[in-house]
């Protein structure tokens, strides 16, 4: 088995705080206490490299600051970091989303991985001007990567379909090399966009025998386009040199979440037209109770926030316990974030990333190891 990657996650979605930043899907962000500045992102960044992450995830959407511009200007701030940049393709032109990556890889230094996303929610699609419902956005999806890809590769493109048509289409900017795609849904036509054209696909963090059963989905619809696919997680980290440390830091975030933050932002979350997030919602349910949906996967942070709602949770080797038995249901890609980001990306790389190695799932790219167990921001 290769050795695995994780990736850190830039909070451009609000901001950064010690609580829960609550919203996303199409729901309004609660008031961070550490705005998305570029000072302050950078930090992010930087330590994220520092402490051997890959990539950093840069989300899109109405709440965001545009993950394009802002991963732009935060490469100028960071070395080695690789952007893994949401965006979504029905709001741009396969021509010019091709050059933008093209433009971006080589100026970056090959740093670029692209996460496409549909959009899951009509009514915040509208306030960009895409009014086509969510089969439509995918099949868009589809004949956009279609052409993209092709223009990466240096061919030059005519292609007539349903939703993009382009003409003798050539990339100067030809990327080298060229991005890897990201690409996640739960429905059945985002698994047969992902079969055909993505490289990773990605999932949210439910218990493990879920996860390989989407897994096992994916597999098999790309072994029936003759592809073979990387498999992510997508998940928050609650790590401490203790299980008890860990749990009073959950315990106390879910404290700062009052219950008409949790009607509030579930009734929004509701309305959702994506089947990953109901997903997540019947996971935490809407309650404060039973939010331990496995051993250390705690599903507190899903109540206030769309998308991603699940934390592993515990000591440093229950975690790097948890991401095995990921790995044996198929994931070698992990992507990670935490409350505040700053903090908890020392914490995971500090703790976790250093058990992971001495267990040999994990090589730091920065050759020898600098990372050690003791986490600087503990007693």
């Amino acid at each position: 088995m290769s050795a695995l990657k994780f990736h850190w996650f830039l909070p451009t979605n609000g901001g950064d705080s010690r609580e829960v930043v609550g919203g996303g899907h199409g729901v309004n962000t609660t008031v961070a206490q550490r705005p998305a500045t570029v000072p302050y992102l950078g930090q992010v960044a930087r330590s994220a490299e520092q402490l051997g992450f890959e990539a950093a995830l840069t989300p899109t959407g109405a709440w965001c600051e545009d993950a394009w511009v802002t991963t732009a200007m935060l490469s100028q701030v960071s070395e080695r970091l690789k952007f893994l940049v949401a965006f979504r393709p029905g709001l741009t032109a396969p021509y010019l989303g091709a050059q933008m990556a093209g433009t971006f890889q080589n100026l970056s230094g090959g740093r670029l991985a692209v996460n496409v996303v549909v959009g899951g929610e009509d009514h915040e699609q509208r306030m960009f001007g895409d009014f086509s419902s969510k089969e439509e956005r995918y099949e868009s999806a589809g004949e956009f990567l279609h052409i993209v890809r092709r223009l990466w590769a240096g061919e030059t493109v005519t292609f007539s379909g349903k939703h993009h048509s382009v003409e003798n289409a050539t990339l100067n900017q030809i990327p080298s090399p060229a991005p890897e795609v990201y690409f996640g849904g739960s429905s059945p036509i985002a698994g047969e966009i992902a079969a055909k054209h993505c490289d990773v696909y990605l999932t949210w963090g439910e218990p493990p025998a879920a996860v390989k059963e989407k897994i096992d989905w994916i597999k098999g619809l790309a072994e029936k386009e003759g592809r073979e696919l990387r498999f992510g997680i997508r998940l928050h980290s609650i790590a401490r040199d203790t299980s008890e440390e860990a749990w009073a830091v959950a315990n106390r975030l879910l404290d700062g979440i009052s219950e008409e933050q949790i009607a509030k932002i579930q009734a929004g979350l509701a309305r959702s037209a994506s089947v990953g997030q109901r997903r997540m919602l019947e996971l935490n349910k809407g309650s404060k109770e039973h939010l331990e949906v496995h051993p250390n996967l705690w599903a507190g942070i899903g109540l206030v926030r769309g998308g991603a709602g699940t934390a592993m949770v515990g000591s440093h080797a229950e975690i790097a316990d948890l991401v095995e038995q990921y790995v044996e249901a198929g994931c070698t890609e992990f992507v990670m974030s935490g409350y505040p980001h700053l903090e908890e990306a020392y914490h995971f790389g500090e703790g976790v990333l250093p058990e992971l190695e001495r267990r040999g799932l994990w090589k730091n790219p920065l050759g020898e190891s600098t990372v050690r167990a003791s986490v600087p921001f503990g007693a």
